[in-house]
């Protein structure tokens, strides 16, 4: 490595070496050309970086707007699940109505019992037509 960087050396000497007889002018004149190359170099660094700029700007902006989106979005259904919570209340206190009262326990009871039974036979059948 040490070699390769020592050749690296000769041969910027090397190049350099033609410039030795010329005039102090002219060496400026080559580097305010060397300036030149920097500055539209920088030029477009800059140019690329206010295109970054102008992208992740846009960027943002999309991404605050699906985030309001997203924010109205979850107030409905938080909306819709209270109104929900408030109808499943009003149906319980009606079927808390209902059972409270006796001959309504009796029909509910026998209702009951007739879906469980149907549960059961359909169970039974279903397992008598696989065997």
């Amino acid at each position: 490595m040490s070699y390769r960087s020592r050749e690296h050396r000769a041969s910027k000497g090397a190049l350099f070496d033609e410039y030795d007889g010329l005039e102090e002018g002219g060496l400026k004149a080559s580097s305010s050309y060397s300036s030149g190359i920097d500055e539209h170099d920088n030029d477009k660094a800059i140019d690329g970086l206010k295109e970054r700029a102008v992208f992740l700007k846009r960027l943002t902006g999309d991404i605050h707007e699906e985030v309001e989106s997203h924010n109205r979005l979850l107030d409905r259904m938080g909306n819709s699940m209270d109104a929900s919570r408030g109808i499943m209340s009003g149906t319980m206190d009606r079927f808390k109505m209902v059972f409270e009262k006796k001959s309504n326990q009796r029909i509910c009871t026998l209702v009951g019992s007739f879906v469980v039974s149907f549960f059961v036979l359909y169970y039974l059948i279903r397992v008598l037509m696989r065997g």
